[in-house]
C-alpha cells in the first residue's frame, strides 16, 4: 500500500503515461520494522480506542474506493462485465475455475474475525455483559461489512468488466483524483498496523505461555526508566521471540507478494475451523443439542458445505500462488 501511494503519484505526474513499475521490498521492510516495536508493546490487543480507529479506516477506503467506482461507471455511461463472469474467450476454462475458487478464498477471508472475536470483547466495557454487546455488534458488522463489499465488487466489476483489477485502490483502474487514492491507501496502511498486530497476539499468547511454562527463567523482566511515565518493563525472550516472527513474516511477504492468492489460501485455510467447525461445535455442546434431531443434522450440513467451500477455495488459491511463482522472481519482480 505505501508503494501503492508512490505509484499513485507517478501515475498523475505522467498522465497515465508511465506505467511506474515499482519494487515494494523496500516498503515492506519498513512496515516490518514498524510491526517490531508495535510487537513489544504489552497488551496491544486490549488497547480500548484500537477498533475504533480501525473502524474508521476500513470506512474510508471502503467508501473511496466504491466512489471512485460508481465515478468511473458514471463515466463510461454501460455497464461491462455479465452475470456468469468473465467470459472464458478472455482466459480458459480452467483459470476461470481457479479465479473463482481463488474469490471464495478471498471472501472467507473477510470474514475470518473469530481469531480476535474474543480480543475485541476483552475490550469492551459492561454493563450490559460483554457476550450480550459483541452478539449485537458482530450482526451489525457482518450486515455492513457484507453490503459494502458486495458494493464495491458489483461497481467495481460494472465499472471495469474482465479489465478489473484485483484490488480496485492498489490495481489502478484508476489513477485520479491521485490524493484520494493516496488517503485510501494510507488508511488502508494505518489499519493493517493495527490489523497485523491484533492477529498475531493470540499466537505470541500461546507461545509466550508455553515456552515460560517449561522455562519460567524466562519470564524475568528488564525494567526500563522512562522520564514521566511508568518503567517499561521488557522481557528477552518475549523481544526475540516477537522480533524472529516479524522478521519471518516479512521475509515471506517478499517472497511471495501475491496478494489475492496469499489472501485466499490464508482465508481458506481459516475460515473453516474457526469460523465454523469450532463454534458450531461449541453451539452444539453449550445448547445440548440432541445428535439426529433436526437442528443437529442441518447444522451438521452446514458445517460439511462450508468444509468443501473452504477445500475448493484453498485449491483454486494455491493454484494461484504456484502460477505467479512460474512468472516472479524472487526480492526482483517490480509492479
Amino acid at each position: 500500500m505505501l508503494s501503492a501511494i508512490r505509484r499513485s503519484n507517478c501515475f498523475h505526474q505522467s498522465g497515465g503515461k508511465n506505467p511506474c513499475h515499482m519494487n515494494s521490498n523496500l516498503y515492506m521492510i519498513i512496515f516490518g520494522a514498524i510491526q517490531i516495536v508495535l510487537s513489544q508493546i504489552p497488551d496491544f490487543d486490549q488497547i480500548w480506542w484500537l477498533s475504533t480507529v480501525a473502524a474508521i479506516m476500513s470506512f474510508t477506503y471502503s467508501i473511496i474506493g466504491l466512489s471512485l467506482g460508481i465515478a468511473k461507471l458514471a463515466e463510461a455511461d454501460t455497464f461491462k462485465g455479465s452475470l456468469t463472469g468473465i467470459t472464458t474467450g478472455s482466459v480458459s476454462l480452467s483459470q476461470k475455475i481457479w479465479r473463482t475458487s481463488q474469490a471464495l478464498g478471498d471472501i472467507a477471508f473477510a470474514y475470518s474475525f473469530a481469531v480476535v472475536l474474543v480480543e475485541i470483547q476483552d475490550t469492551i466495557k459492561s454493563p450490559p455483559s460483554e457476550a450480550k454487546t459483541m452478539k449485537k455488534a458482530a450482526l451489525i458488522s457482518v450486515t455492513v461489512t457484507t453490503v459494502f463489499y458486495m458494493m464495491c465488487g458489483c461497481t467495481g466489476y460494472a465499472a471495469f468488466g474482465d479489465a478489473a483489477p484485483g484490488n480496485l485502490l492498489t490495481g489502478f483502474g484508476f489513477y485520479n483524483p491521485y490524493w484520494l487514492l493516496d488517503i485510501a491507501n494510507a488508511a488502508i496502511v494505518i489499519h493493517l498496523m493495527g490489523a497485523c498486530q491484533v492477529f498475531s497476539q493470540p499466537i505470541f499468547a500461546f507461545v509466550e505461555k508455553r515456552v515460560t511454562q517449561r522455562c519460567p527463567n524466562l519470564e524475568r523482566e528488564l525494567k526500563i526508566p522512562i522520564p514521566g511515565f511508568p518503567p517499561y518493563k521488557l522481557k528477552m525472550f518475549r523481544l526475540v521471540w516477537r522480533t524472529l516472527y516479524v522478521v519471518f513474516t516479512t521475509l515471506v511477504s517478499m517472497v511471495i507478494p501475491f496478494f489475492n492468492d496469499v489472501v485466499g489460501v490464508i482465508g481458506a485455510l481459516g475460515f473453516w475451523p474457526l469460523n465454523v467447525y469450532f463454534p458450531v461445535e461449541m453451539y452444539i455442546s453449550q445448547k445440548k443439542i440432541p445428535k439426529w434431531s433436526n437442528r443437529w443434522i442441518c447444522l451438521k450440513i452446514f458445517t460439511v458445505a462450508c468444509l468443501i467451500v473452504s477445500v475448493v477455495a484453498a485449491v483454486g488459491s494455491v493454484a494461484g500462488v504456484v502460477l505467479d511463482l512460474k512468472k516472479y522472481k524472487p526480492f526482483h519482480t517490480n509492479y
